[in-house]
């Protein structure tokens, strides 16, 4: 864990939790006369693909970059290139995101070690602005390399792929979306058009083939081919009741689920589909039922895709088994500082969520040990689409497992969940 230490001048000061699952906060120092005011919220946290560094945008158009674990000696032993940092980027920062992910194949890797690439020099950080622009920086040496000029808007959402290619997904309130490739500088986009209003969330399959994107207000859903950038469909046209208002979305990492959280006038829903078939799979929850009209801000699935995640307004993070178990955990509620984004550490076992008055907190959530079955039908779904699977000679049961369409309809509360099926598949963690 990060020292107190490390708390001087603009770098945050660490708090020890005080919850069973708080494990720290980082805070910023800032002067009497900014606390409260507008421009100071984090609207966006994100990790490195490698979880070796970890970036919030802190307010008043500072981006900070830790290394992770705070207290990593690795970190020290590296000198300069593993130092914390900070990106000024003269305008309040929305959206942020890391990328390209790590080259997968030792070729690659021997490749970058051949031209005397240190490990970490092809990481990028790419920073969304509220005047249009999308800055990209280098990690390693904290130096901006070029700007992204075309959004007319506030860039709400940046995404990079899982397949390590140097392209850069961004969403806007000017109502498009863009792909750039930045092995040219952002030269060459593809723009994505048919919202009809702010959209305010992004996400990329990863089989990297799907772009997922919810507009705040227009009540659409929309999913993007990203092979030849073009639309796809709307998956709210098949819903059985219309949206007000779409606040987030996510795949889960087999790329089999889509997780939307919407507000239809009266109740927060937040449902599963299956984005091949534009079926609506399962509500996870009627929120308003259980927790009141408290604002949905952000979900995000566990990196194995068991658990989904959920910041809403009044900061508190819940942490919901996408099963018949519901809900496995709880924060405190804390009104005094809504909750605006979150994102899970790549290995799992933490989840960052930030906050309108600036700050990150760290939370442990609940490991399991997958099922062998899980873990099947994850490495499988990766992929084989849904139309794929179904013509495929197995047992329906199995098919059912398998496209998720075992799922009850509706997941109830925790008091009122029936026991959990055992084909669903977890186990409890070994001590």
């Amino acid at each position: 864990m990060c020292s107190s230490e490390r708390s001087s001048g603009l770098q945050p000061s660490v708090v020890p939790g005080s919850d069973p699952s708080l494990i720290l906060e980082l805070k910023t120092r800032r002067p009497v006369s900014l606390e409260g005011r507008a421009g100071c919220e984090t609207w966006s946290v994100d990790f490195s693909p490698d979880g070796a560094w970890f970036a919030w945008s802190m307010g008043h158009g500072m981006v900070w970059v830790v290394a992770w674990p705070l207290d990593s000696e690795e970190s020290q032993d590296d000198g300069d290139d593993r130092a914390d940092k900070s990106f000024s980027c003269g305008e309040p920062v929305w959206g942020l995101a890391f990328g390209p992910r790590p080259p997968k194949s030792p070729a690659a890797s021997h490749n970058d070690t051949q031209k005397g690439n240190k490990k970490g020099n092809r990481l990028l950080l790419a920073t969304g602005l509220e005047n249009g622009v999308i800055k990209v920086w280098n990690v390693r040496t904290g130096n901006p390399l070029f700007d992204l000029h075309g959004h007319e808007g506030v860039v709400r959402d940046l995404v990079f792929p899982q397949n390590g290619k140097l392209t850069l997904v961004s969403s806007s309130r000017d109502r498009t979306l863009r792909i750039w490739d930045l092995n040219q500088k952002g030269s060459k986009v593809q723009v994505l058009s048919g919202h009809k209003d702010w959209i305010s969330c992004c996400c990329i399959s990863p089989d990297c083939s799907m772009i997922a994107s919810v507009g705040r207000f227009d009540r659409m859903v929309c999913l993007w081919s990203l092979r030849s950038f073009t639309f796809i469909r709307n998956l709210t046209g098949v819903a059985h009741r219309t949206f007000y208002l779409l606040a987030s979305c996510h795949f889960s990492p087999d790329g089999a689920l889509l997780a939307t959280a919407a507000f239809n006038g009266s109740s927060w829903w937040i449902d599963l589909w299956d984005p091949y078939t534009a079926e609506k799979l399962t509500t996870l929850v009627n929120y308003c039922e259980i927790y009141g009209q408290n604002q949905i801000s952000a979900i995000q699935f566990s990196p194995d895709g068991l658990h989904l995640a959920i910041v809403t307004e009044e900061r508190a993070l819940r942490i919901w088994k996408v099963g018949q178990k519901g809900m496995v955990m709880q924060t405190k509620e804390d009104r005094g500082s809504n909750g605006l984004c979150c994102n899970f550490h790549p290995q799992g076992g933490v989840v960052a969520t930030g906050t309108r008055d600036g700050h990150v907190r760290f939370w442990r959530v609940p490991r399991v040990v997958p099922s062998l079955c899980h873990l099947c039908r994850h490495a499988l779904r990766h992929s084989v689409s849904t139309h794929q699977m179904e013509p495929l000679p197995i047992p329906r049961r199995i098919l059912e497992y398998l496209t998720y369409r075992n799922v009850p309809e509706r997941l109830q509360t925790p008091d009122d969940a029936a026991p959990e099926e055992e084909d669903y598949g977890d186990v409890a963690p070994s001590s």
